[in-house]
């Protein structure tokens, strides 16, 4: 993954070794424009600012492995670091609940053999992050990753679309592809109602263009398939708990993460993973395993959002007596009509209609 920013290595150099030359032609150019240094149009662009002395300084590009309170693991040159948050990152003010993340792109000074400072972070590609239910604030998951493995199960805990959906879009928003993964398909008995539940999913999400991959880790099913979408590529596993996100993890990568054992009554998982931590893949790339959620907020979801996921609805929400139709309770609508008819799966529309409510509950607008 590091060697994506090879090309930020030599710009460094570059910049570390001609600075007076920077300066000189950053002067010329501002005389000339300088609406491209004034300092708030510089506020308004920035993710993370870089202290204003980190120019005198060697710096190193590492990527950041784990995160657990304040213990930073980082790697440069394959080796690992502790390191700890430069002062000036501490104090910036954004709207996410944390500064780093795993996946992060950062720049370390060193303090010693095994210990390092992170001076700045690097601009990220993509994020996978949701909203915190207390603080209301975005919490990163994780950063700079191609793909989210959305892991669910079919039982203990039960298979849940609505989730698969949030999922989904925060994916969309995130700039990142999504892969569905249903583990303990060993759990489906034939010809019974469990079964044709999860055989209807599966109809709709792939007619849909997901790809789906149907899994057992006690019948070794699917593992095959879940490494050929892995390799080459930076995977994040993401999910409930107790669907067995880690145990995947072990089983591919033949690894051996700390798993536990769910509730015999509810079934659900205990937060075995306390942590998130970046893995290498041996026949290349890498994946995160992160610690299972009980709920999915999106962050920052907007009606647009939900027509960007929902995109079977358009050819018939274009019919709509009212533009702007949200397909709740307006009259003439199409979509509602399509429903009907079975031309519109009725999973999908709960799930859009559950989402809408949020939306407009935030909004302080009424809805019945």
């Amino acid at each position: 993954m590091i060697d994506k920013f090879d090309k930020y290595l030599e710009e460094e150099e570059h910049f570390l070794k001609d600075s007076k030359k920077y300066r000189k032609q950053r002067k010329l150019k501002s005389s000339k424009d300088r609406s491209k240094y004034k300092k708030t149009d510089i506020q308004k662009t920035k993710i993370l600012s870089s202290p204003k002395n980190a120019s005198k300084k060697h710096l190193d590009k590492a990527v950041v492995l784990s995160i657990l309170g304040s213990e930073i693991i980082v790697s440069f040159n394959k080796k690992e670091y502790r390191t700890t948050l430069r002062g000036i990152l501490k104090k910036e003010k954004t709207k996410n609940k944390n500064i780093l993340a795993v996946g992060d792109i950062v720049n370390i000074s060193f303090k010693n053999e095994k210990e390092a400072s992170i001076e700045s972070i690097e601009k990220r590609y993509s994020i996978l992050s949701r909203q915190d239910e207390r603080t209301k604030k975005r919490s990163i998951i994780a950063v700079n990753i191609d793909q989210v493995l959305i892991t669910s199960s079919v039982g203990k805990p039960h298979l849940k679309p609505f989730l698969i959906d949030r999922y989904l879009i925060a994916c969309i928003k995130g700039n990142m592809s999504p892969v569905i993964v249903i583990n303990k398909i060993d759990l489906l008995k034939p010809f019974t109602e469990e079964e044709e539940k999860y055989k209807k999913f599966l109809k709709i999400y792939e007619e849909l263009g997901y790809l789906i991959l149907s899994i057992s880790c006690k019948t070794k099913d699917g593992l095959d398939s879940l490494l050929n979408v892995m390799k080459g590529k930076t995977s994040v596993f993401s999910g409930q708990s107790g669907c067995g996100k880690t145990t995947l993890i072990n089983e591919v990568l033949n690894t051996k993460f700390k798993t536990g054992k769910l509730a015999k009554k509810t079934y659900k998982g205990a937060h075995v993973t306390t942590k998130s931590q970046l893995i290498e893949i041996k026949k290349g790339g890498f994946c995160v395993d992160t610690p299972g959620i009980k709920g999915f907020g999106i962050w920052d979801l907007e009606i647009e959002d939900l027509k960007n996921h929902f995109f079977e609805f358009d050819n018939f929400a274009k019919n709509c007596k009212f533009e702007d139709c949200k397909h709740i309770n307006e009259p003439s609508c199409k979509v509602k009509e399509a429903i009907e008819k079975n031309k519109i799966s009725f999973l999908r529309f709960e799930a859009y209609r559950s989402l809408m409510k949020e939306i407009l509950e935030k909004k302080g607008k009424l809805y019945e």
